[in-house]
């Protein structure tokens, strides 16, 4: 199946932001980003991260967590893999090329999934939650950090006019949190347990357990 233009686009961009990546967001996205791997690692040991880039979460996870990290930049991925290698995580059972819009692992594989910074980027958000909701074990979390507007907050009217603009380079500057609880609620399988405050945000969707779906 031939990749879609806008996928070839985001890994040319991501490909040239590799070298460059951890030096401006390090620092930047450590709490948000340790929040959510915690909150990750107290649903269970078995954690799909989405967009793993270069491996910026990595070392946060607990040395008895099995971490698979999956992103659309093999760059990215390489930056990654040797944080793997010379900071001896070996929690981290793998690290693969994949379109989060079509995750390659089984239903109910994982304790807890986190797409960190990556769901204003996905070309169809509801759809990668889909993904995730179908890797994802009844009583589980999927755990999004991420720059989030929310509804009717101070600025919302400004991120929503600069969506267009923000559009055009393959990015939603107005995502709103209700894009994710109102995700969660239409299930009828979620219910939203956490909404952080602040400019980054960590947004966390518990997975009912079958018997109470």
């Amino acid at each position: 199946m031939p990749v879609p233009n806008h996928l070839e686009s985001q890994k040319r961009v991501y490909a040239a932001w590799a070298r460059i990546y951890d030096t401006i967001y390090q620092r930047m996205l450590a709490r948000p980003q340790r929040e959510a791997v915690e909150a990750a690692c107290a649903r269970g040991r078995d954690i799909l991260e989405i967009g793993v880039g270069t491996g910026l979460t990595l070392a946060f996870f607990r040395p008895d967590a099995r971490v698979i990290g999956v992103d659309l930049s093999l760059d990215m991925l390489k930056v990654a893999n040797r944080k793997v290698a010379s900071q001896k995580l070996g929690h981290v059972r793998g690290l693969m090329v994949m379109d989060a819009c079509r995750i390659g692992f089984a239903a109910e594989s994982f304790d807890a999934v986190t797409a960190q910074f990556v769901i204003t980027l996905v070309p169809d958000a509801e759809q990668a939650l889909g993904e995730m909701d179908r890797v994802l074990k009844p009583g589980g979390e999927i755990i999004i950090s991420s720059r989030l507007v929310d509804d009717g907050g101070p600025f919302a009217a400004m991120w929503t006019a600069l969506a267009p603009l923000s559009r055009a380079v393959g990015w939603s500057s107005d995502f709103k949190v209700s894009r994710l609880t109102g995700w969660a609620a239409r299930t009828g399988r979620y219910e939203t347990v956490h909404i952080g405050s602040g400019y980054f945000k960590v947004v966390r969707l518990r997975k009912l357990a079958s018997a109470e779906a």
